[in-house]
């Protein structure tokens, strides 16, 4: 599942809040521009972004940085999203 969790960036910090759960990574791209427009800022103003993990989780609960990954498994990453063009 998808997840929107909140992300100070806080080496200090790993366990992150899990603020919303998606069946899709559209649903949940759509709840993240809800989230910026209701804050009224930009997605690294937000302090949010997407993961994918595959353990259940449920709003509000603390999730571990072991625990997901910034794109499910065999899922196509777009090409501005890569870490470079050898991926």
């Amino acid at each position: 599942m998808y997840a929107m969790i909140y992300d100070e960036n806080d080496p200090n910090k790993p366990m992150k809040q899990v603020i919303s759960v998606h069946k899709s990574r559209a649903a949940a791209e759509k709840a993240l521009e809800k989230r910026m427009k209701t804050l009224d800022k930009r997605v690294w103003e937000c302090d949010a972004r997407i993961v994918w993990t595959d353990k259940k989780v449920r709003v509000d609960d603390r999730i571990n940085p072991k625990d997901f990954s910034i794109w499910r498994p065999s899922e196509k990453i777009p090409v501005g999203e890569r870490f470079s063009d050898a991926d």
